[in-house]
């Protein structure tokens, strides 16, 4: 238990700069006169860079020790952080940047969790896999407030540097407590079809769960990746200026709650029925998507109350759509089925951010019409997800009920 307690804590170490960026979002546009598009390419290419590298680093630690692939992915995550802190002046250099990080994320995410896997019994394993959902989740959800925080008493640049540091400790320490392994030769992963996801792809079921994931990823993002901006422009157009409930506040409220609703959606969707949790959880979504830039923005207080709603939907079937995709995968391609399955999901992810601020520049900026339509255009691309996900009507996992 010791080792799980350490690697979440390095963990949390490891991805709690992860959201500086988008923390920071309304000084850094104005700062270095970022378009709203320009923005969401600089929040998109952490997802970007995610998407291209985890079905690589992921699949290699069945190859390899999982503490190698790791500490890799640690690595390139203070690098990234200290280059932006340094180095970063304008658009160019934070993408490079920011893909840096993306790349770290897609070692140490998926990575974290194999290692674990790894190391621990069976009986030991749920509550070390929740662990390392919590993790992840509350240091996502912390980021936010984090960011600021530090941008705010020592400015931007220091808040990356800290967030350099924080995963330094953690690559200290995994490297000094965590065993390595001897990965035995598994006869498939040494063939020829190692990076062969064709077996992957034709899996009907478990690819309507990714394909869910991948428009809930978009989702997601551009909320993240948006929702500071969103509440920062409300609050300056309204005059509601709010600092005991700043928007950076609300971000990280809305991140743990987040968390917290996907363990219990996971719980709804095996006493109800997966497929029913989560289409009823795309559908409101839907509505909540089309309807939150336009209303939102009358007023600070109910732009809160929406996001922090909106956020727990979205959230709410984030768990049940992973175990989904996992459960009805082929046992001998499980490892691929979930390469393939955060890679489509962080292509969701890329995209989101994207949406969101080139519709807002199309639209000539940050306004009530801009945000309403910004968010519009996620809910029209849930819409097609829940379209093929009702068509394609995947499995439900061995143990759900509600059916």
């Amino acid at each position: 238990m010791g080792l799980v307690i350490l690697i979440c804590v390095a963990q949390v170490l490891v991805q709690i700069g992860a959201f500086f960026w988008p923390a920071l979002l309304p000084v850094m546009i104005p700062l270095w006169g970022l378009s709203n598009s320009e923005a969401g390419w600089i929040t998109a290419i952490f997802y970007g860079a995610y998407m291209l590298s985890v079905p690589v680093l992921v699949t290699l630690t069945d190859r390899f020790d999982p503490k190698s692939i790791y500490l890799f992915g640690v690595g390139t995550t203070i690098i990234g952080h200290l280059a932006f802190g340094i180095y970063a002046e304008g658009f160019w250099s934070a993408i490079i940047a920011r893909a840096l990080t993306g790349i770290g994320w897609a070692g140490t995410y998926m990575t974290g969790l194999k290692l674990l896997a790894d190391l621990v019994d069976a009986r030991t394993m749920s509550r070390a896999t929740a662990g390392h959902a919590a993790s992840i989740g509350a240091s996502g959800a912390l980021s936010f407030a984090t960011g600021d925080f530090i941008a705010s008493h020592a400015g931007w640049e220091a808040a990356f540097i800290v967030a350099s540091m924080s995963a330094t400790i953690a690559l200290v320490s995994v490297s000094l407590v965590v065993p390595s392994r001897n990965i035995a030769k598994n006869s498939l992963l040494n063939s020829k079809n190692l990076y062969d996801f064709r077996p992957v792809l034709k899996n009907r079921s478990s690819m309507a769960y990714s394909i869910a994931y991948a428009i809930h990823t978009l989702e997601m993002s551009a909320v993240r990746g948006w929702a500071i901006a969103f509440l920062s422009y409300v609050a300056i157009s309204t005059g509601e200026v709010n600092n005991l409930l700043s928007p950076a506040i609300v971000a990280t409220v809305l991140g743990l709650i987040g968390t917290v609703a996907s363990v219990i959606g996971n719980e709804i969707a095996i006493q109800f029925g997966r497929r029913r949790l989560i289409q009823a959880a795309i559908a409101i979504s839907i509505v909540l998507g089309a309807s939150i830039g336009f209303i939102g923005s009358l007023s600070y207080s109910i732009a809160m109350i929406l996001l922090v709603i909106y956020g727990i939907i979205i959230w709410l079937d984030s768990s049940s759509l992973t175990a989904g995709s996992a459960g009805t995968a082929d046992p001998a391609r499980r490892g691929q089925t979930l390469a393939v399955h955060s890679m489509m999901g962080y292509a969701g992810g890329f995209i989101g951010p994207l949406v969101i601020g080139c519709t807002l520049d199309l639209l000539g900026g940050m306004s009530q019409k801009g945000w309403g339509f910004a968010f519009m255009m996620v809910a029209v691309l849930n819409t097609a997800a829940l379209v093929i996900f009702w068509r394609l009507r995947p499995r439900e996992l061995e143990g759900d009920k509600g059916l």
